[in-house]
């Protein structure tokens, strides 16, 4: 899905020291007069490259090596104080990494909706504001002593499979189509930064544990034409778009090889994609490469091969562990360390940790009164509202008339939270129905069944928490856990029929707007293997594909499911019904693409066949009008899509190919344009990982509208 500087790249606007709690928070910072402020590297007029340099040319060995961890050792003779890498902000900050620390004078920070909520408002004007509170609030922690500057987020895995523990945590099943808006600013590596953000978990990582299968000894096996469209593309809009300053490599195995010592992909991040900043491991994921994997025949060799793929920094201890006896043994070089340093060293001084006292920097006045202000709260809940999807409303029986409804019944282990419903209802009553989430006793179903008997309507919150999928565990099925299901039958078999964001869709105050980010698969889906990491169908074997782009087999709900309290209307104000493409390959490469495979008619064009900048001439724009035939306002999300002409093997059922979240006024209108570029919308990969155009006629779907374009050579 296109997440902007997205919600992926948006969330690039946001790691990680833990200062101790003083009337200063920074006692000692780098660069610090009189005794360390004349080195080159603190020089403000040299460049960040130059700095760097001079930095990583001071260093003795056993001070380089102190450094390839998360845990940075200081180096007094330097005045460079130590600096902990590895901070949470996945959802707003978050201690679970050591770099951010709640006690001390800041003992909490704003806590966004999850992001598969924000996600399902396919807002980017939303995950804007989202990104820039928690860049905010990031620094003034900074500020406060209680955080450092670089963050391990976002995870940007495409949720392939819904028994992965870590859907949560991701925009979707589709992150092509979220990540459009670039950052400002040049590619040149130079720029400053309010905070780093870090790209996660490069790549084709989405298992934790199924079956005899762990993530750190999982190899995911992947076609060139899967890793092309499908696995790589959320990772190349972050670099190249959200410009992001650190990479994570995973802990799987890519085609039989260590993420972390995949030389060839993190080579092609920095050379083809541009990327400027650190690659780090996941935790202890360069220990992974011997322990568990055995790919390397002992640890000084795993070691050198993720440094020398391109890694920078351990999380972990490892590297700091193996280095020396490493190069000791020739497995790797000094300067192939010096070069990890230059990469670390240069985010931090773009992050200005050596531009001096930090009370005077840039930043320096955002406080404690930046964090959990009441506006970042106020997003928060608009982001809740915005993310809440309504999948059923039988009989329009939604939304609740207030003055019609005297007693309400809020019924389920995780809907323990009324106090947000006391102002729209009398009498308000609550029962649990099951002891925790996994409501492995039906002990508590009386109570639950006598409440419901006593109230106008009942509400039951059934699902899932952190106990049921989580980092490091998969589901095993896809039904609600335990006994969940009957306690709903139970309580419905007796009744006519969380939070305030919920409040307010039951009960009208808020039209419900939100899609679903992924499909919503039956429990027979448990069948497929969840190793296999084939995107594409395949009937000969039975295996239904993956993801709404490709998936042939029965669902519960589609990707992009989302009903409203009003009904919206489309027309096509304007939209071409024919593209040429002959002008766009220089002439003398007309003969080879005509001849291409050897076939009298032409099925696609290779984008390497196009001239250098022509997919820029291609882009053209689709209007549309949007009408609220209804009684009530609302936001409704336009949603357009690609059903491509079936000239190769592989192609999407369908594809996003934009989106826009717009508020159209009871009974009236708006209009709204989608600009497409039919190399990056319009194009597919091929069976060995090319892009190519198909030629033909595309369909463009918004709703029940079809729009037919003719791509012709």
């Amino acid at each position: 899905m296109n997440l902007p500087l997205t919600l992926i790249s948006l969330l690039l606007l946001f790691t990680s020291t833990t200062a101790e709690t003083s009337d200063d928070p920074h006692p000692n910072f780098p660069c610090q007069p009189p005794h360390h402020s004349s080195y080159p590297f603190c020089n403000l007029s040299l460049s960040t490259t130059n700095r760097a340099l001079s930095l990583v040319s001071l260093l003795t060995l056993p001070e380089k090596i102190s450094q390839l961890s998360n845990t940075a050792a200081s180096v007094p003779r330097l005045g460079i104080p130590p600096y902990e890498w590895w901070s949470e902000s996945l959802h707003g900050l978050a201690d679970n990494g050591p770099g951010v620390s709640f006690n001390g004078s800041i003992s909490s920070a704003t806590s966004f909706p999850q992001v598969i909520v924000s996600a399902a408002s396919f807002n980017r004007t939303l995950w804007r504001g989202i990104g820039s509170a928690v860049a905010v609030e990031g620094r003034a922690m900074y500020n406060g002593g209680q955080a450092g500057l670089t963050y391990w987020a976002p995870n940007i895995n495409v949720f392939r499979d819904p028994r992965w523990g870590r859907g949560q945590e991701t925009p979707g099943e589709d992150l092509r189509g979220f990540q459009e808006v670039k950052s400002s600013g040049d590619s040149g590596g130079d720029e400053k930064l309010m905070l780093s953000a870090c790209c996660k978990h490069f790549t084709a990582y989405d298992l934790e544990k199924w079956g005899n299968f762990t993530r750190y000894d999982f190899n995911a096996v992947v076609t060139e034409q899967d890793m092309e469209d499908t696995y790589q593309p959320p990772f190349q809009s972050c670099i190249r778009d959200g410009k992001a300053s650190c990479l994570m490599c995973s802990y799987n195995a890519v085609n039989g090889v260590p993420a972390c010592a995949r030389e060839d992909l993190l080579q092609k991040a920095r050379v083809e994609w541009g990327f400027k900043g650190y690659i780090t491991s996941d935790c202890d994921a360069v220990a992974t490469i011997f322990d568990y994997q055995g790919y390397t025949n002992s640890a000084e060799e795993a070691v050198a091969d993720a440094i020398k793929a391109g890694v920078d920094i351990n999380c972990g201890t490892y590297m700091v562990r193996h280095t020396q006896a490493a190069i000791d043994k020739g497995k790797v070089s000094e300067e192939q360390i010096d070069r990890a340093l230059l990469n670390l060293f240069a985010v931090q001084l773009r992050l200005g940790l050596f531009d001096g006292n930090p009370r005077e920097g840039r930043y320096a006045k955002l406080g404690s009164s930046d964090i959990c202000s009441s506006s970042h709260r106020e997003l928060a809940l608009e982001a809740a509202r915005q993310g809440i999807v309504l999948l059923k409303n039988d009989h329009k029986l939604l939304p609740l008339r207030k003055n019609h409804v005297s007693s309400l019944a809020i019924i389920g282990p995780i809907a323990n939270n009324i106090s947000k419903l006391l102002g729209y209802v009398k009498k308000t009553s609550y029962a649990s129905g099951c002891s925790d989430v996994a409501c492995d006793s039906a002990t508590g179903f009386g109570e639950a069944v006598a409440i419901a008997k006593g109230a106008d309507f009942v509400i039951v919150v059934a699902g899932l928490d952190l106990t049921q999928e989580t980092e490091d565990k998969d589901r095993v099925g896809l039904s609600l856990p335990g006994k969940q299901r009957d306690l709903v039958s139970s309580v419905a078999a007796v009744s006519e029929t969380g939070g305030q964001a919920l409040a307010e869709i039951l009960f009208g105050d808020f039209n419900p707007g939100g899609r679903l980010p992924m499909t919503w698969y039956p429990e027979s889906f448990t069948e497929v293997a969840m190793s296999d990491m084939n995107m594409r169908a395949d009937s000969s074997r039975g295996y239904p594909g993956r993801t709404y782009r490709f998936y042939t087999g029965p669902q519960v709900y589609g990707f992009g499911t989302g009903l409203s309290y009003t009904t919206f209307e489309y027309k096509i104000l304007s939209a071409p019904t024919r593209l040429g493409l002959s002008e766009l390959v220089p002439q003398s490469s007309h003969k080879k693409v005509l001849l291409q495979n050897g076939e009298e008619q032409l099925r696609y064009l290779q984008l390497d066949d196009l001239e250098v900048n022509s997919c820029e001439s291609l882009r053209f724009g689709v209007r549309f009008s949007v009408s609220n035939m209804g009684e009530m306002d609302g936001s409704h999300v336009l949603m357009l899509y690609s059903r491509m002409p079936q000239v190769l093997s592989g192609v999407p059922e369908k594809q996003l190919i934009g989106f826009e979240r717009v508020h159209v006024r009871s009974n009236q209108m708006v209009e709204a344009e989608f600009v497409i570029d039919p190399c990056k919308h319009l194009s597919v990969a091929n069976d060995v990982g090319k892009r190519v155009i198909p030629l033909g006629v595309h369909d463009l779907v918004l709703g029940d509208l079809q729009h037919s374009l003719s791509l012709e050579f």
